[in-house]
């Protein structure tokens, strides 16, 4: 996928759910950064579905769409995608208008999905930053998605078996959603950052900065 990272940089961060994502977008935040979520557009656009069942929050999107072999789920999975595009959409058309003052855009884990137009403007507008979890932390996002669901787009990963229970068959079926997302992602991104490297709790965004920078720099 052709495209050089823009600059002034403008960071997109792209990777699974529970990568680090959110976690760095607000500590950017925090330092004088404009913030768009699509998580946060993405309810925002699905409120009145919501509301039906009483769901809010993240999870409750989560809930809305219900367990991926659900008699609702491909219905809602689809028209959750349909309001990621849209969001997509409009948050780089947001960012098209601003000046060059510092954006940081927090995606979701199927933001690949949105279509090839959307994914190239996404590259010449924002610098794509991978947040990429080794296979050692597979077992760790499985956790966090049993623990606290957010939505995942399955497109057909998820395969019940019925001599497994529901978290068996997640942990069988995640690492294969996971390959099958990674050569996407890595695709897209204008740089990859190994989400192990960026545990240490002293690690702050100056030295993030310069990570991307640093990759940016040897790839020019």
């Amino acid at each position: 996928m052709e495209s050089r990272a823009p600059s002034p940089l403008r960071l997109a961060l792209i990777g699974m759910s529970g990568a680090g994502k959110t976690f760095w977008t607000k500590k950017l935040a925090a330092e004088g950064w404009t913030a768009i979520s699509c998580d946060d557009l993405i309810e925002k656009g699905l409120a009145s579905r919501l509301a039906e069942g009483s769901h809010h929050g993240i999870n409750g999107v989560a809930a809305w769409m219900g367990w991926p072999d659900g008699s609702r789920y491909a219905e809602r999975e689809a028209q959750y995608l349909e309001q990621e595009i849209h969001t997509l959409d409009a948050a780089l058309g947001a960012i098209e208008k601003e000046s060059d003052q510092p954006v940081v855009l927090d995606t979701t884990g199927s933001v690949i999905y949105t279509g090839n137009n959307l994914l190239l403007r996404l590259r010449r507008r924002m610098t794509v930053v991978y947040l990429a979890a080794s296979s050692q932390e597979q077992q760790l996002l499985i956790e966090r998605y049993l623990n606290d669901p957010k939505p995942v787009l399955w497109r057909g990963a998820f395969r019940p078996n019925p001599h497994q229970t529901p978290r068996e068959t997640v942990a069988r079926c995640y690492p294969q959603l996971m390959a099958a997302r990674r050569q996407s992602y890595e695709t897209l991104a204008h740089c990859t950052l190994q989400v192990s490297e960026l545990r240490d709790p002293s690690f702050d965004t100056q030295g993030f900065l310069a990570k991307i920078r640093t990759q940016l720099e040897r790839a020019r």
